[in-house]
């Protein structure tokens, strides 16, 4: 019997263009959805029917609540092999295998730095008032060379970032709670002894840090009342680290220089939201891991997985 497979929260509409679906023909009738969800009704409306789900990251929560309504389902494959929006506990109860894919992670790392240049060179503002024909430079930038980047969270993605930083001639400090002096060293970068101290001594401070009941809220008010009043801070991690009502009222105060975002506590983020217009925030869509390479590998990986799951003997387990 053929199964149902749907492909979840496909915005650009590339899924089956990225992948050689063609091994699960007859055997798995695929189907792709390139809108969000809005409600868990609305999630079980769309794939009830489906014993197999492919979901993009963490833009469909998987719940306990959810997982309860879809007794159809057998097969859940995420990309990248963590999310926290998946109750892998709930899963297993429900016999549900989930699986993830390999995830690249160069990705973020370039799209850190997207954020940190346009931020320090107004780019936004600039290229704006070209295309509107305004004034002719009307900003002056904030200098990398010499400055101090802050690091909250040294693992892979922040040791590539901390890399790029040392070529543009930028002191390097690194802060997490597992942080040791000789990872640090390891890296070229000098550790703080504290997270205020690496707010307070740094011009950029980029959060690369998991989320986690120990992170969450790792940064409210307080701790954003120590950045520098000409600092900026960057996050392309989650939003649950930093406190968002705190960041939000930071940066309508002018705490601290600016901001950019790539991460949000509700995606997409709802289009009257501040954090859309605020003219201090560089936002972005979640775009960290959205590149082509991330993609192929992401739904080719799907199909291996569905394959393998259906010759019993399922790879890239999670849980």
């Amino acid at each position: 019997m053929t199964q149902r497979c749907a492909v979840l929260d496909d915005y650009q509409g590339v899924a089956l263009s990225m992948a050689d679906w063609s091994p699960l023909a007859g055997t798995v009738d695929v189907r792709t959805l390139r809108e969000p969800f809005h409600s868990e009704d609305d999630v079980v409306a769309a794939i009830a029917d489906c014993e197999i789900v492919v979901a993009m990251r963490e833009r469909t929560p998987f719940p306990a609540s959810l997982l309860a309504r879809l007794p159809r389902l057998r097969l859940l494959i995420t990309s990248g092999m963590r999310n926290a929006a998946i109750d892998l506990e709930a899963a297993a109860r429900h016999g549900v295998t989930v699986c993830g894919t390999a995830s690249n992670t160069e990705p973020p790392v370039e799209l850190t730095w997207a954020l940190i240049l346009g931020l320090a060179r107004n780019i936004v503002t600039e290229n704006t008032a070209m295309r509107a024909g305004g004034p002719w430079q009307s900003t002056l930038g904030a200098d990398l060379h010499g400055r101090t980047l802050g690091l909250l969270g040294l693992g892979k993605i922040g040791t590539r970032v901390a890399r790029i930083g040392q070529a543009f001639g930028m002191d390097l400090v690194a802060w997490s709670q597992n942080l040791t002096a000789e990872r640090a060293e390891e890296a070229g970068v000098r550790i703080a002894a504290t997270k205020e101290e690496l707010l307070e001594t740094s011009d950029f401070v980029s959060v690369h840090l998991v989320l986690s009941d120990r992170t969450r809220g790792l940064l409210g008010a307080d701790e954003l009342r120590r950045i520098r009043p000409t600092g900026y801070l960057i996050n392309t991690s989650r939003a649950a680290i930093v406190d968002q009502p705190a960041l939000l009222r930071a940066l309508r105060e002018n705490w601290f220089a600016g901001a950019g975002l790539d991460v949000f506590d509700h995606e997409p983020l709802p289009a009257d939201h501040p954090l859309r217009t605020l003219p201090n925030v560089l936002s972005l869509p979640h775009l960290g891991y959205v590149t082509r390479r991330n993609y192929e590998g992401y739904f080719q990986q799907a199909v291996e997985n569905i394959t393998a799951y259906l010759q019993d003997s399922p790879i890239r387990q999670l849980g």
